[in-house]
């Protein structure tokens, strides 16, 4: 099993800055892909943005430019750093990842999510 745990959101003006931190635990062999997402007040969960184990990053249109994933592969952290923060990144920030775990039948490929920060940008 994965534990995601999601860290640093907040209320911030317009403009501004934050950075976001999920550190993984428990037992597993890899965790491969890991992204964030969001879901804002009465919509569904979109993408933000994905790195691969081997650093190669995705975004989603509406925060390219202003947002930027890292990991740190020994530590097991994604971080998402947000700037220039628009009213409309308001919304419950989600980590996930797939991970691959070692079990009695061999290696198993499974998705995990994090309980979710909020992050609220208003004047």
């Amino acid at each position: 099993q994965v534990q995601l745990v999601e860290s640093g959101g907040g209320l911030v003006q317009p403009g501004g800055s934050l950075r976001l931190s999920c550190a993984a635990s428990g037992r597993f062999f890899s965790l491969n892909t890991m992204g964030w997402y969001r879901q804002a007040p009465g919509k569904g969960r979109d993408l933000v943005a994905t790195i691969t184990r081997g650093g190669s990053a995705d975004y989603a249109e509406s925060v390219k430019g202003r947002f930027t994933i890292s990991r740190d592969n020994d530590e097991n952290i994604v971080y998402l750093q947000m700037d220039s923060l628009k009213p409309e990144d308001t919304a419950v920030y989600y980590c996930h990842t797939d991970a691959t775990l070692v079990t009695g039948a061999g290696f198993l490929a499974n998705n995990y999510w994090g309980k979710g920060t909020l992050v609220g940008v208003s004047s």
